[in-house]
């Protein structure tokens, strides 16, 4: 593994070593510049990660020496030392993008936590990095853990989260609409976590039976119900150490929602069947493609549980409100899908993808793309094959002739919602758990719609 590098950027050699001292490591390197053209050398021949920088020192201040750094460094993380944290200064230069600041005498212990956060940043923007790099370039997609594409400025921030939140031990939530990567940002939790050598348990709430998916999740002893002919450990006592995902996390039935909740506010649970009390160690990330706030108002989801799983929430934007990073996307999935085989992907398709509303996010761009590069027989990428967006008046001319036709309000939205679901169902490859998930309803209720609707 290569190690870490930090650049201190103080005039006090005291501060310097100090600091040197307290970090050093196999895994760390501590390099040190004693002004602001010193650093900049510093930075120009070596590699660095993150930057220390106080705010006071001769030459170039720290606030011209950060406004360097943004020009040449876009999204190297600077954190600013000072001795006057509230002032105007370092409002100045966190609007300029550094990633925090500390204020003189600082704890040992604070900047330790803040240093780890920024490093953690400062990773997953190599893995932007490198992902962007092998895509370029054309280079086969390795085995690697799948990576968050973004440079939009919106996912750039989701990134400093998933850096300031991964040494945390606190639960985290990821809401944001079906399709737009919430697995992806929690493995990255997980992957730059202090747990991330232990267990890592994925559930998908919403794909068992209330009494399968408690049986999954809290594990059973034999004879607790018909079949259960073995003992059986469930998710949370593999996970234990580790980190357990709940995907779905609305779906789960009341019942289920008290036993989650006991386990989050005592560490302990029981079996299905048993009566002895088991205690856990484990972190719960849940995901979740609805506003749990509305859940709780409806009744559906328990607020003592929402205010549980809440302590860390992350809100993904969906793609309309990133519509810059669909070209890296494109190439990602053109090279994911058709790995070695030289594409040209015509201005005309980028314009025409970034064109789209896109309701199923990245996954229905990687669904419109793999359909598009299966079928294509030259190396030339053009899509034409986007879902279109329904106009207002096509729709205001739909509705008037069906209904001169004689037909009923409510026959005119069955025959929609028939079509709407249909066309999802072989959006989704049959797929009826995305299905549903797209659409943002329970499965049990796309079953009923299908049979309803005579949908196969």
């Amino acid at each position: 593994m290569i190690p870490r590098s930090l650049l201190v950027v103080d005039d006090e050699s005291a501060m310097r070593r100090n600091i040197r001292d307290l970090l050093a490591s196999p895994e760390l390197e501590v390099l040190e510049a004693e002004d602001g053209e010193q650093a900049l050398v510093v930075l120009n021949s070596e590699r660095v990660d993150v930057v220390l920088l106080d705010i006071r020192i001769p030459g170039l201040d720290g606030i011209q020496v950060l406004a360097k750094i943004k020009e040449r460094w876009a999204n190297m993380p600077v954190i600013l030392f000072t001795a006057y944290g509230t002032s105007e200064r370092v409002i100045e230069a966190m609007k300029m993008g550094a990633y925090d600041y500390l204020e003189k005498p600082f704890e040992a212990e604070e900047m330790l936590l803040v240093i780890k956060r920024a490093l953690a940043y400062a990773g997953l923007l190599q893995e932007v990095h490198k992902l962007r790099h092998r895509v370029e370039t054309e280079s086969a997609v390795s085995q690697e853990p799948s990576p968050i594409i973004g440079r939009a400025p919106c996912m750039q921030k989701i990134f400093k989260q998933i850096g300031t939140i991964s040494l945390s031990q606190a639960p985290v939530l990821i809401e944001g609409e079906s399709g737009t990567g919430k697995e992806l940002v929690a493995d990255a939790i997980q992957r730059h976590s202090l747990r991330s050598d232990m267990s890592y348990v994925k559930v998908n709430c919403g794909a068992l039976s209330e009494s399968l998916l408690e049986s999954e999740i809290f594990g059973h002893e034999r004879g607790a119900f018909t079949g259960a002919t073995h003992q059986r450990l469930g998710h949370f006592e593999t996970a234990d150490g580790g980190t357990i995902l709940l995907d779905e996390i609305p779906s789960t039935s009341a019942h289920l929602q008290v036993r989650l909740l006991r386990v989050l506010q005592q560490g302990t649970f029981f079996r299905v069947g048993g009566q002895k009390k088991r205690k856990v160690d484990v972190r719960l990330i849940s995901l979740s493609n609805q506003r749990l706030e509305d859940e709780v108002e409806t009744g559906r989801f328990r607020a003592d549980l929402f205010y549980r799983i809440n302590v860390i929430r992350i809100n993904l934007p969906p793609l309309r409100d990133r519509r810059e990073d669909i070209p890296l996307l494109v190439r990602h999935f053109v090279e994911k899908y058709a790995p070695g085989k030289e594409y040209v992907i015509p201005d005309e398709t980028i314009a025409r993808l970034q064109a789209n509303s896109w309701p199923g996010n990245v996954r229905e761009l990687e669904n419109i793309v793999q359909r598009n590069l299966a079928l294509n027989r030259s190396n030339v990428l053009n899509i034409e094959s986007v879902p279109a967006e329904t106009r207002e008046e096509d729709m205001s001319l739909f509705y008037r002739k069906e209904l001169e036709k004689g037909r009923s309000l409510k026959e005119i939205l069955g025959d929609l919602e028939s079509r709407i679901i249909e066309d999802t169902l072989l959006q989704q490859g049959g797929n009826r758990s995305r299905t549903a998930e797209m659409l943002r309803i329970h499965r049990r209720y796309l079953y009923s719609k299908m049979k309803q609707y005579q949908i196969r």
